[in-house]
């Protein structure tokens, strides 16, 4: 029998769970999903949303799928409930596990339970489905990591028993397809989610939050609702932060506090929590808090902060945040003397980042010291941020991350961890939170809303002459990753072009809206929809074909950028292109031959290009790495670089064993945790392959030479790693070190290598000149799709990617990130914006589904980068920027209307054709 003891006077639900006959001592009235985490503890089922929107909860009931969410526990008295760790007792669930590792369907692994759940019921059912039955069986279940590609085709492939494929040999990983090393817990729904690790006796906090988006405020009688309340422990509020009451990631700019003093500054943000017993807490109508709201008037938009005399910060000499800027020649008479010219003013929304997992987490006070486990995409950086607020050194503080349910550049932000930290260290006791889907929208970052006036030159030949361009992108009421936006920008908006003139200026501008930050690119796909979309009307201005127009002004190696940088070796943006041309001339043909037969259905073909700088902007970003030979053999890596679903867990790994000269299955992972992994940096800016990997190679080959002395060989003898020992082959001669009797380290390690790699850049001058990133991943997209111009709808069609990787270190998650990237471009440009204050769900907030994201073939570029590891850069955020622009390109191919505004909703693109025919 399961048995809640806090419900043990209740009558039982029977029920068949997972094979076993049992009796759960629960309220009928929970919902199952509750009922199966809470009386349970079967923390497989995800909960994504509550609502079932998302389907992360999906189990089977008596063979069907359902959202164990929708469902009371009381309806499923007497009946068959299967969840993801019941799976494995079922054939058709086991290949499907093993076809999920073979094909690389499960990224971060929130989605991943109930996908093979809604998955094996499709099995169950009809063993040889069709891609449309399969889109049509897991069309409830939510990813957005995967970009569902994989997803479908491990589906397909899980008619039959296959063997595993086996790790590579020693020197082999490096370009290797191997299953995700921490692959088996995703599949297996072992993953440990911020939801999924508390103590079982831990305390519950929730948080008070502003209805308005900008309002005093002042508080009751906290101490008389604290005692009409039992089962309240502490009532929080800015006056118990002991040390800052201040965070922030970028120090100079950090203005956010844990909780509002007197003023909140964007609907949602907190003014105070109340921690307690988990049934009391969660019983709480938060409504009858005792606190009094005084509505104050609010700037919403660009136009209305920018026109302003009242500050949204009074401290401020204005409602700018920053600016940004680089320039490079005279642009203003380069354009006057341009043949063709083209401009435009371009206008983007607020994105929500919509992973599957709501931020949670929970702390414990140990000793003098705390300890928060929690989704984050940065945890020294959490570290420090929260040494700030506490009061104490950061060594006080560890920071252990749970597996993280995608993050996208939301999580490099604190959300639950202040609270948490405070929690837990003035009552003693441990403390969880969990946000509701509708917190997490409504409180945590988004995409910064951008207006963009681009003007752009060429000359008769087509070859760019200048660009000038103004961008203006909301950073919401606090700085987050604003003055990062607003400085990569003006590096990146040209495209991967070479512009002899050039100026870009922009400014991060506060508003009383939710702040915005990190999300998969900085401002760059922003800035990138504007200028795709002005080169395809200039190379129609030129008369020259798309493409071509591009391959003309194409970025060489010897080429400087718009800073002035010169990139040298690894500048593959001309090969993106190249390998494009087949593609475009087949998809124009077929367009052309579709578009001569009259309909209301027409095509289109289009195509858009991009770069991106890997790592921090001008500035250090180091990642350090620690490897550590054991007595018995084994290799202990300590890899600090947060996995958030893009694999570095594995790639990292990958390099390293290379370097080293080891078999990859030699090694055991610490994953990141600040008490036992070096700082590898935060998992943002594509820089996790490139700068972690890079240290990873180091520290392998520093290893390497270590283990070399010791047997006095040559650099290229052969390590042959035994239980206890390594052989050393030297040519003809074999040289045995037994490990048992060499001493150990303070780490417990016989030899020890740690590395730290920081990409060489240099400091923009006051006009942006410099060297900015030390490498960039280029990258080039063409969409195929098909408008309904009576209805504005579009269906895309296909998708063909290129892009430079430097070196496809394993290539099937690269084509994971690609298909998961080119997802979340499609949402941003047809689906996806976000208005403060409304749809703080996933109902209304629309993310594409298992049916939007079309066939995508990924053609991998390797033009290595010199100073990459293994000759490898990043592509997690370059695989979304160029998507957006493409698809609407494509759209203006098929329709001859340009949309200036996205997402290109079929009311907009439908409003444009109207507007086209006046």
């Amino acid at each position: 029998m399961y048995d809640s003891p806090k419900y043990a006077s209740r009558a039982g639900i029977p029920l068949t769970l997972n094979g076993a006959q049992i009796t759960v001592n629960a309220p009928a009235d929970w919902r199952l999903s509750k009922a199966l985490r809470d009386a349970l503890h079967l923390e497989g089922t995800k909960i994504g949303c509550d609502a079932g929107d998302c389907g992360a909860c999906t189990v089977l009931i008596d063979g069907e799928a359902s959202c164990a969410c929708l469902v009371a526990l009381g309806q499923v008295a007497g009946r068959e409930i299967v969840t993801i760790e019941g799976l494995g007792q079922r054939k058709t669930a086991a290949r499907l596990q093993q076809s999920f590792l073979r094909h690389g369907a499960a990224q971060c692994g929130i989605c991943t339970p109930g996908m093979l759940v809604a998955a094996t019921a499709l099995l169950e059912r009809k063993a040889a489905p069709s891609e449309t039955e399969v889109q049509d069986a897991l069309g409830g279940v939510l990813c957005r990591c995967t970009g569902y590609r994989k997803i479908v085709a491990a589906v397909l492939d899980a008619t039959a028993e296959k063997q595993a494929a086996k790790l590579p040999d020693s020197g082999a990983a490096v370009g290797a397809r191997i299953e995700r090393l921490d692959g088996q817990r995703k599949v297996k729904g072992e993953d440990v989610f911020g939801a999924d690790a508390h103590p079982r006796d831990a305390l519950l906090l929730r948080v008070i939050r502003s209805p308005y988006h900008h309002a005093a405020f002042a508080f009751g009688d906290l101490a008389a609702y604290q005692r009409a309340h039992p089962g309240i422990a502490r009532i929080l509020t800015a006056a118990d932060i002991p040390g800052e009451n201040c965070f922030g990631v970028i120090p100079p700019f950090a203005d956010q506090p844990v909780f509002a003093a007197t003023h909140a500054r964007f609907k949602g943000e907190a003014v105070a929590a109340v921690v307690g017993d988990k049934d009391e807490i969660e019983a709480l109508d938060l409504k009858t808090f005792p606190i009094t709201w005084t509505e104050l008037p609010a700037h919403l938009t660009l136009d209305t902060a920018l026109a302003a005399t009242d500050l949204v910060h009074e401290a401020r000499a204005g409602n700018i945040l920053v600016r940004g800027r680089v320039v490079k020649g005279d642009a203003e008479a380069a354009l006057a003397g341009a043949d063709h010219v083209v401009e435009g003013i371009f206008e983007t929304g607020f994105v929500e980042h919509a992973y599957i997992e709501p931020e949670a987490g929970f702390a414990r006070r140990v000793g003098e010291r705390l300890e928060i486990h929690a989704c984050t995409q940065a945890p020294f950086m959490d570290r420090d941020d929260l040494a700030k607020i506490m009061g104490l050194k950061p060594e006080a503080i560890r920071i252990v991350p749970t597996a993280v349910g995608g993050g996208f550049g939301s999580k490099l932000d604190l959300s639950v961890q202040p609270y948490l930290a405070l929690a837990a260290w003035l009552t003693g006791k441990p403390v969880r939170l969990v946000y509701s889907r509708t917190e997490s929208i409504a409180t945590t970052t988004k995409r910064h809303p951008g207006r963009m006036r681009v003007k752009v030159g060429a000359d008769r030949h087509g070859k760019l002459v200048a660009m000038d361009f103004e961008g203006d992108f909301n950073t919401g009421a606090y700085a987050s990753w604003g003055p990062t936006v607003a400085n990569r920008v003006p590096v990146h908006a040209s495209g991967p072009y070479f512009l002899p003139h050039y100026r870009a200026l922009t400014r991060a501008v506060h508003t009383h809206v939710v702040p915005a930050g990190a999300f998969r690119g900085f401002g760059v796909p922003q800035a990138t929809i504007a200028q795709e979309q002005l080169y395809d009307m200039l190379a129609d201005k030129a008369g020259i074909d798309r493409l071509d127009f591009r391959l003309i002004n194409a970025l060489g190696p010897d080429q400087p950028t718009v800073t002035g940088q010169v990139l040298g070796p690894g500048t593959g943006i001309r090969a993106c292109f190249e390998a494009l041309k087949p593609h475009w001339a087949r998809a124009r043909a077929e367009a052309g031959k579709a578009n001569a037969v009259p309909s209301l259905t027409r095509r289109g073909v289009g195509v858009a290009g991009m770069w991106y700088g890997c790592g921090n902007t001008s500035l250090p970003n180091p990642s350090t790495m620690r490897l550590g030979l054991k007595p018995d053999g084994r290799l202990a890596l300590h890899q600090g670089a947060v996995d958030i679903g893009q694999g570095s867990n594995s790639v990292i790994t990958q390099i390293c064993a290379d370097a080293l000269g080891a078999p990859i299955a030699r090694f055991d992972l610490l994953s990141a945790d600040t008490d036992q992994t070096p700082d590898c940096g935060k998992t943002s800016a594509s820089r996790q392959t490139f700068v972690s990997g890079k240290a990873a190679e180091l520290a392998g080959r520093a290893l390497r030479a270590r283990i070399l002395r010791l047997a006095n060989a040559g650099e290229d003898a052969k390590l042959d790693f035994g239980d206890g020992h390594i052989t050393v082959r030297d040519g003809a001669a074999a040289h045995r070190i037994d490990l048992g009797p060499l001493p150990c380290d303070q780490h417990g390690y016989v030899v020890m290598a740690e590395e730290t790699f920081d990409p060489p850049t240099a400091p923009l001058d006051a006009d942006g000149q410099g060297v900015p990133y030390a490498v960039y991943g280029f990258g080039a997209h063409l969409v195929e799709l098909a408008v309904d111009t009576e209805l504005g709808t579009v269906k895309l069609r296909k998708i063909t990617a290129a892009h430079d990787v430097g070196r496809a270190i394993n290539p099937t998650l690269v084509e994971g990130q690609i298909e998961g990237g080119i997802a979340q471009g499609i949402g941003l440009a047809l689906m996806e914006e976000f208005h403060p204050g409304r749809g703080e769900n996933l109902h209304d907030y629309l993310i594409p589904t298992i049916g939007d994201v079309p066939a995508i073939e990924s053609i991998l570029i390797e033009d290595p980068a010199p100073i990459g590891p293994f000759g490898a850069k990043g592509i997690g955020e370059q695989a979304l920027i160029p998507t957006a622009p493409a698809i609407l390109n494509a759209i203006a191919d098929a329709t001859g209307v340009r949309l200036t505004r996205v997402p290109a909703t079929p009311d907009r693109i439908r409003a444009a054709i109207l507007e086209s025919r006046k």
